[in-house]
């Protein structure tokens, strides 16, 4: 299962360059662990455009343009703020299709925010979406792993159903 990002991005690299689609990402609890899952390749200048590691709620405001209202009414780890992270994303680079990550990778969380849930969103031109997994406590490194793993497999979900450029 190592390396199973690997061939995750290996087929990313194939789908995007027929169809020539880039790609961007903003992370939080990751830490850029997408990104550099993006980046191994060799050639994956030709499917990555740029990655924000926004790891405080001070850096997704300044970077991705998320709102301050948005991060006291619902907290980093929600869909709301995983949304604006992908559209603020979208809109400050040259991608096609953009993907956040937000969540409590651990140790910790709360009743109401439990250790090992994880907000993404996917935008692109046409719209937003996001999504909520619940990866359970299964320890800091497995959740982020889990994360990465996750979003690799909604981008190529989304890149299946994109058109060529």
């Amino acid at each position: 299962m190592a390396s199973d990002h690997l061939s995750l991005a290996a087929e990313l690299l194939v789908i995007t360059a027929q169809k020539r689609v880039m790609l961007t990402c903003a992370e939080s609890c990751t830490g850029g662990m997408l990104a550099a899952a993006l980046t191994d390749l060799p050639g994956s200048s030709a499917m990555f455009d740029r990655g924000f590691v926004t790891y405080t709620n001070a850096a997704k405001i300044a970077l991705l343009g998320v709102r301050q209202a948005t991060l006291d009414a619902d907290g980093a780890v929600s869909e709301s703020v995983a949304s604006e992270m992908a559209v603020g994303a979208l809109t400050r680079s040259e991608a096609h299709l953009a993907l956040s990550i937000t969540g409590i990778a651990g140790p910790g969380g709360s009743e109401h925010k439990p250790e090992g849930r994880v907000c993404f969103a996917l935008a692109t031109s046409k719209g937003c979406k996001a999504e909520t997994q619940e990866f359970g406590a299964i320890g800091r490194s497995a959740v982020r792993q889990a994360a990465r793993d996750h979003a690799l497999h909604m981008l190529l979900t989304a890149v299946h159903d994109l058109p060529h450029i």
